[in-house]
């Protein structure tokens, strides 16, 4: 099972951050939802700030490219993940650039659709 990284999580259930969080967990991957806001998405807490969190394998990206730039360095010196994914509306030539001079994999894609065909 992949730990995963939400970054950009929300406690309101109509956002794909949270349908995200839902799915993943779901599927037996160990998720770690972290946004702006405390609360709670099916009793996953949301961190916040940048929390340290060890051994993330996939950063789920839900925050859009604008807001991007404080993440930088949070993703690529704290987190260090294996890959990110850039779901759609979060694609992000320059942070790509980033990821890949770091050897991190990056995918655009969505986390439900890779979850659902079993590509995940």
């Amino acid at each position: 099972m992949k730990r995963t990284l939400i970054l950009g999580a929300s406690p309101n259930p109509e956002r794909y951050a949270y349908k995200a969080t839902v799915m993943l967990a779901e599927h037996d991957h160990p998720v770690f939802p972290v946004g702006l806001r405390t609360g709670e998405i099916e009793g996953h807490q949301i961190l916040v700030d940048t929390p340290v969190i060890e051994n993330i394998d996939t950063v789920a990206l839900y925050v859009g490219p604008q807001n991007q730039p404080m993440y930088y360095d949070y993703i690529q010196s704290q987190i260090k993940p294996k890959r990110i994914i850039f779901n759609p509306g979060t694609e992000n030539p320059e942070l790509i650039e980033l990821a890949k001079n770091q050897g991190i994999e990056t995918e655009i894609a969505c986390t439900l659709v890779l979850l659902s065909t079993n590509q995940y």
